[in-house]
């Protein structure tokens, strides 16, 4: 009998999931449900639509009906799963229509992901209250800017809740966000990295109030502003960007442990506490590369690995998912901003000691045309002098050098090594010294 393997999610995770095991395995039936009207589609992609640079939401489709046919893989669309017996090895599925009926599994695969994250605020059931999770979230207020809105408040300066801001100000919105904590992307970046940013997206007409939550979200039964510290501000909408929590009852309810980030506990094959059951992407923790303590990354591309990994084991094969290291880049107007290991907040959180090489730089010869800012901060472990993470801010080239500094972490490289390191350089391309280089040899003067 062919291997009965069903996926819970299909999204990222899942579908990758879905790809590695149907190539693990030619025979297996392979089942992938969700909840939702689209399926494979980009949640990362949802501001850009709503800036306008991408024309459509249905363009965020990145895996069309044909590719489920070509894979032969059973998608069922607007089905939620509400039930799995891992003894009886069934997961108990429910239509749009109500009806309910079971599926047996061989291998399982959880990938239930996240859900947007509203806090208590008085107010939030307002119409006009908002999040952004899903092609449907995007839709309902790319509709209500169309029908006329002119100011939106945006609560949460994470990277999603700065790219929607961004995406308002794009449409033409008189924006606000208010950020709880005392700097935007806190998650991301260092408080000194972090006000660069903050300074340009100012300068870019984004309004941000930091170190101040949202009291109450005013108006009679529509939005009409919100209150923050005492003042008053008048909004058309508000969208609420406080961050997305692991989906995990599903898993809980069937005796599935989860860890200590309250997301689903898996080992390196991406393999639950229950035999043949795995969890991937934003429901699943995984293993810092340079703390080694339980993490929870909810990325794009940790959720691709996660589901290849998982994919191939459930079809029978072999493979491990070594850990994350949180690398990350984003977009704000003609900004790049990018991330890699720990900032130099959280590893002295976690108690490594650490020295910082930070500099500015250009992305081009300073002479020739159109060379542009760049910001790198180095953060060095004191005791290894092994480089633990980096942050990047500028007009250009950002992407790929926070994946050089994740390949020089991951290879526990020194920052002794680092300065060694043999670039190139051309005017219109780069410096004749690497900027990283040069943060590396601050950071080796300040370990001397």
């Amino acid at each position: 009998m062919p291997k009965q393997i069903v996926i819970i999610g299909a999204h990222a995770a899942a579908v990758d999931a879905a790809a590695a095991a149907r190539k693990t395995d030619r025979t297996a039936e392979i089942t992938l449900l969700t909840t939702e009207e689209h399926a494979g589609y980009s949640r990362c992609g949802l501001p850009f639509v709503l800036g306008g640079h991408i024309p459509r939401f249905t363009d965020l489709i990145v895996f069309p009906s044909t590719f489920y046919k070509m894979m032969k893989l059973n998608l069922l669309l607007e089905t939620t799963a509400v039930g799995i017996n891992t003894e009886a090895k069934t997961v108990e599925i429910q239509d749009k229509t109500g009806k309910q009926k079971g599926l047996s599994y061989d291998s399982l695969i959880i990938a239930t992901g996240a859900f947007a994250f509203v806090p208590p605020i008085k107010g939030r059931e307002k119409q006009g209250v908002y999040v952004v999770r899903t092609i449907g979230d995007g839709e309902r207020i790319d509709r209500a800017i169309k029908a006329g809105a002119e100011s939106a408040v945006v609560i949460g300066g994470g990277l999603i809740g700065l790219e929607v801001a961004i995406a308002f100000v794009e449409r033409g919105l008189k924006t606000t966000v208010v950020e709880l904590l005392p700097q935007i992307l806190p998650a991301m970046l260092d408080a000194d990295m972090a006000r660069l940013v903050h300074e340009m997206l100012e300068q870019k007409g984004l309004r941000i109030i930091v170190g101040k939550g949202v009291d109450e979200i005013l108006g009679t039964g529509k939005v009409t502003g919100v209150s923050v510290g005492g003042e008053e501000i008048s909004t058309d909408l508000v969208v609420v960007a406080t961050g997305v929590r692991a989906n995990v009852e599903l898993a809980k309810n069937a005796g599935i442990a989860t860890g200590d980030t309250r997301a689903i506990k898996v080992n390196a094959r991406m393999e639950t506490n229950v035999p043949g059951v795995y969890a991937i992407g934003d429901c699943t923790e995984s293993v810092n590369l340079v703390t080694g303590r339980p993490s929870l990354v909810q990325l794009g591309t940790v959720a691709v690995r996660q589901g290849k990994v998982a994919g191939i084991n459930a079809a029978g094969g072999y493979s491990i998912f070594p850990g994350v290291l949180g690398s990350a880049v984003t977009k704000f107007f003609e900004t790049e901003i990018g991330v890699t290991g720990l900032t130099e907040f959280f590893a002295k959180r976690v108690g490594i000691k650490t020295v910082i090489g930070a500099i500015s730089s250009k992305t081009k010869a300073d002479y020739y045309p159109g060379a542009l800012p760049i910001r790198v901060k180095l953060v060095v472990e004191k005791e290894s002098q092994r480089i633990v993470g980096g942050q990047i801010i500028g007009g250009e080239e950002v992407t790929q050098r926070i994946n050089a500094l994740s390949f020089a972490i991951q290879k526990h490289m020194t920052v002794r090594e680092f300065v060694k390191a043999d670039t190139c350089y051309a005017p219109p391309l780069s410096e004749t010294w690497e900027p990283m280089v040069l943060a590396a040899e601050i950071a080796l003067r300040r370990l001397r």
